[in-house]
């Protein structure tokens, strides 16, 4: 069957648009483009224009550029009539988008820099809201993505400017299909598959209009979940998980009092949902104020930057618990005494207890019966304690919602004064989950790329080099020995963790002495040449505790003070040398920080803070500013957000959601050159990490997680190679190419040996040697790639179409595992083979696990009946996966043959058609089905049995293949 062409593809999405209420109107042009739009702008105004007042409304528009038309469109803008009198042009309305008029167009001409002509355009109001780009099908979807990125350098300024209103661009291939805001230098990275309520991703073209471009949803989308990044200076769009929880909070507030929490992965977005939610929840005529509320000082700092980020002055950061109060009184003044009212606060929930406690509380206490809503960012470090309590007893009709991408469940709950305590305790039911593998699976978040590195020796057996389980001695530890050898691996292998200390690292350690001796050592070294690492240290002069869930606080800080003030003070020796390393610190960036002053030390967190933060930011000066590693016992674990952070080193014990949060300090999406979150362990952390990813995830979690083995990836290097080898035996070869279709095949090949050797290079096991080309051959292959993308370049500035325009020329590019159901039957099966007592608990986890994905729900039954037949015989726990791939082939055999004798199949003529269906993708044609049967069917009879054939050879394929294979 011949694939679908781009204008069919067209022509079908306008004409389900216009079934979906769109009114389709035909623009060739810029001049027809400004017409249309007077007309929709009186209709929509109730009024119309005379030709000078439109020029006024047209002058207006066109100034500017995509962010600040972002906030024009959301504007009203007032002019002067012909008759004098002042008049208001609205050119949307948020309040009521379904009132916005909908229009479709297609293949608009602009011409500014070259010409060019756009697939299908969104009208709201005859403004272009929604530009979307459409490739055939089997077309890499990046293609559409690079003919945005062309279009807006090429035409999208010129005409007054009016593409440059464009909220949303939309790119598909028919087959997948996603969104992304309208800004410029973005990556790929910054588009988004949408999806259901369940996360299930909605790639087809068709079933993403349906969902996502019906004028009611799209109309919301842009009055709502548009955020004007104020920092930045471009527009964000909520991914379909932060959209589907800010709504399911909306109607909780709106139809009931119920508290209630969101499970949304580390990493994945919550302060821009949370924002949002805030934001339209403060708005709401039931709600008086809401509260967001952190727990410590530094996050209630950077929360306020984020926040203001989207929305410029949005907040007030609460300095001290009387500001706290007058905020909440509505008498807080700004610095510069300026009263100011705000129907939304942040804190931490230190201050809140302090407000509701003691002296405070009576000026509060009219506040009582008031409707606050209650925002918990992280609620699994905040809401274990007393303090819930005393917020629920004193706000009577307050409502509280927990943000956590690590709840606390029954398994990994402690014990503290009201005994064991799960988040579904605290705040009852979740209402939206975004687990770790969804994100992974969407690319939202990366892999962890985890590797385990043992400084122990057996002593018989020189070359061993796995983690030796049975050490795990503090005094060990603490051995010089040992430290030297971490200090000697973190210096051989920094820069390769951090293409090049182009990235920066954490380095967790146990407690205050380990931080102190690790410093000393790396200080030592600098000044023996051993290495120019640039390297600082944090933490409190305190508490000296091994602890997986402590946390450091800032002095200052009324929780620290209250708690542990005594231990501070007294702590002396800790305190001078943590003076000495501020004082490094201040001779390395020309600062003035001590720990002598609490504003002062505070800085000092803060400025490290900010140096891993704004690497990010092209005006950073990276020589001047740069700094490669910081020491930490528990600060910056937690809640601490830097994308240019892509390597934890670890050196302490870490279990469960502190071990999930420490290790998703790596994981934040950047650019094509990270391509995982690099762990670094020097302890036996593997059972913690395989328990700990269990419990955070509910589909495929290991697998999916944990990067693959070295010489999985290498195996993939060697095809690409070969594959690369054909298209040009050498590097010479690529002179050698006759037409651009040649070019593009040598520049799409060159790219998928790129993938892969930029994911070798992150672990340290990558040796040249082992590849089947040296690196300077790579360096020739490399050299005509890039002569080829200025080829291109020089192209662009003249006149010329090229298909090489929409290639995409990226030199480090992510690699994507598949599912290996086996190795997940693997995991849980040794958990329950390990602890008999849970068993049913951890068969119930396999069975829901199933159930849960639309990949493996197919395979359920049989997987079941392994796990009840097979499974308790299995004494070997590494047996398993031998055995389960056994099983399969067995009853895959016997469903071969069952389907065979039922409908009369020769056997091996049907495996063949089935083996042909697997490689090439194409249905069958009816005629080879038949010639597989005894017997051909009646004429009459003849669809019926094709397409009962036909849907069993699918179902077979999904069952026993597709998803069986890594």
């Amino acid at each position: 069957m011949k694939s679908q062409s781009e204008a069919k593809l067209e022509n079908d999405l306008i004409k389900q648009l216009v079934d979906l209420k769109y009114q389709f109107v035909k623009i060739m042009d810029g001049d027809t483009l400004v017409c249309n739009l007077k007309s929709q702008l009186e209709v929509f105004n109730k009024t119309t224009y005379t030709d000078k007042e439109f020029d006024g409304i047209l002058n207006h528009l066109a100034k500017g550029n995509v962010f600040e038309k972002a906030k024009t469109l959301r504007d009203r803008f007032s002019f002067t009539q012909d008759n004098g009198e002042t008049a208001y042009v609205r050119f949307f309305d948020s309040e009521n988008w379904n009132k916005n008029l909908f229009q479709v167009t297609n293949q608009v001409a602009q011409e500014g820099s070259f010409k060019n002509r756009y697939d299908v355009t969104l009208l709201v109001n005859g403004l272009p809201l929604v530009q979307i780009e459409l490739k055939r099908r089997g077309l890499e979807i990046k293609e559409a993505f690079n003919q945005i990125n062309r279009y807006q350098k090429h035409s999208f300024w010129s005409n007054h400017g009016l593409f440059q209103y464009v909220q949303l661009f939309v790119i598909s291939n028919g087959g997948n299909t996603k969104y992304l805001a309208n800004n410029k230098l973005q990556s790929v990275k910054q588009t988004f598959f949408w999806a259901d309520a369940s996360n299930k991703n909605i790639t087809e073209l068709d079933a993403f209009a349906a969902s996502f471009l019906n004028p009611d949803h799209l109309g919301k989308m842009i009055a709502n979940y548009i955020v004007i990044n104020q920092t930045h200076k471009v527009l964000m769009v909520l991914r379909p998980y932060q959209y589907f929880a800010t709504e399911a909070l909306i109607k909780q507030v709106k139809t009931n009092t119920d508290n209630a929490y969101i499970w949304h992965t580390t990493g994945s977005g919550k302060t821009l949902t949370s924002f949002k939610t805030s934001q339209i929840l403060m708005d709401l005529p039931e709600v008086y104020k809401v509260v967001f509320v952190v727990d410590r000082k530094d996050l209630d700092y950077q929360t306020m930057q984020e926040f203001n980020a989207f929305k410029s002055g949005s907040v007030d950061s609460t300095h001290n618990t009387t500001n706290l109060v007058n905020q909440f009184l509505g008498k807080f003044k700004d610095k510069k005494g300026v009263a100011k009212a705000s129907n939304l606060i942040i804190t931490t929930i230190q201050k809140l207890n302090n407000a509701i406690s003691g002296r405070y509380a009576k000026q509060l206490e009219h506040l009582k019966n008031e409707r606050f809503v209650f925002i918990f960012d992280e609620c699994h470090r905040s809401q274990f304690g007393e303090t819930h309590g005393r917020i629920t007893k004193f706000f009577a009709k307050s409502q509280l919602f927990g943000f956590t991408g690590t709840p606390i469940f029954a398994e990994n709950a402690s014990k503290n004064e009201l005994g064991k305590r799960t988040t579904k305790d605290l705040f009852g039911n979740c209402l939206h989950k975004y687990v770790i593998t969804d994100a992974i699976r969407d690319e939202n978040v990366l892999k962890f790329g985890i590797e385990y590195y043992s400084v122990f020796k057996h002593k018989n057996k020189p070359q061993f080099d796995q983690m030796v389980e049975e050490i795990d001695k503090e005094e060990v530890f603490k051995d010089p020995q040992y430290l030297e050898s971490v200090a000697n691996y973190i210096i051989a292998n920094h820069k390769r963790k951090t293409h090049n200390k182009d990235y920066s690292a954490i380095f967790a350690v146990s407690n205050i002495d380990a931080a102190i001796a690790y410093y000393e050592l790396f200080q030592k070294k600098k000044a023996a040449g051993e290495h120019d690492l640039r390297i600082a240290t944090i933490f409190t002069f305190g508490a000296n505790e091994d602890d997986e869930n402590a946390q450091d606080y800032l002095p200052g800080d009324e929780f620290a003070q209250a708690a542990d003030a005594q231990a501070v003070y007294q702590s002396s020796h800790t305190r001078d040398k943590l003076e000495g390393f501020v004082g490094d610190y201040n001779k390395m960036y020309n600062t003035n920080y001590t720990t002598k002053d609490g504003k002062l030390f505070e800085g000092y967190f803060k400025d490290i803070s900010k140096r891993f933060k704004d690497r990010e930011k092209t005006t950073f000066n990276d020589e001047k500013d740069r700094l490669d590693i910081v020491i930490v016992v528990g600060m910056m674990l937690t809640g601490f957000d830097a994308k240019k952070v892509n390597t934890l080193y670890v050196d302490k014990n870490l279990k469960q959601h502190g071990l999930i949060q420490a290790f998703s300090r790596t994981n934040r999406i950047l650019g094509e050159q990270k391509s995982q979150g690099n762990i670094l362990c020097f302890r036996n952390l593997k059972q913690a990490t395989d328990d700990a990813i269990t419990l955070f995830s509910n589909k495929e979690a290991i697998e999916v997680v944990v990067m693959p083995e070295y010489e999985d990836i290498a195996k993939k290097f060697d095809e690409a190679f070969k594959h690369l080898k054909e298209i040009t035996p050498t590097y010479q070869s690529v002179n050698d190419l006759e037409s651009e279709e040649d070019e593009a095949a040598f520049v799409q090949a060159f790219r998928k040996l790129m993938r892969n050797l930029n994911v070798l290079q992150s672990y340290t096991d990558f040796d040249w040697a082992d590849l089947p080309l040296d690196e300077q051959e790579y360096e020739d292959y490399k050299g005509k790639y890039l002569d080829l993308y200025e080829k291109v370049k020089r192209e662009a500035q003249k006149e010329k179409v090229s298909i090489l325009d929409d290639i995409d020329f990226e030199l480090e590019l992510i690699h994507r595992d598949r599912i290996n159901v086996a190795y997940i039957i693997k995991l849980l099966a040794k958990l329950s083979l390990s602890d008999p007592t849970s068993a049913a608990a951890q068969k119930k986890n396999i069975i829901d696990l199933l159930g849960g994905d639309v990949k493996l729900r197919s395979k359920r039954e049989l997987i079941e009946k392994f796990i009840e037949e097979n499974l308790p015989h299995i004494l070997d726990a590494d047996k398993i996966e031998e055995e389960f791939d056994q099983y399969w082939q067995d009853q895959k055999v016997l469903a071969l043959g069952k389907l065979c004798e039922e409908e009369n199949l020769d056997k091996a003529q049907f495996k063949a058609l089935i083996d042909t269906y697997i490689y090439s993708g194409q249905e069958p044609i009816r005629d080879d089905v038949f010639k597989c049967l005894d017997h051909r069917p009646s004429i009459l009879k003849a669809r019926e049995v094709g397409i009962r054939i036909l849907n069993r050879m699918k179902e077979f394929v999904e069952v026993f293949i597709n998803g069986m294979v890594g």
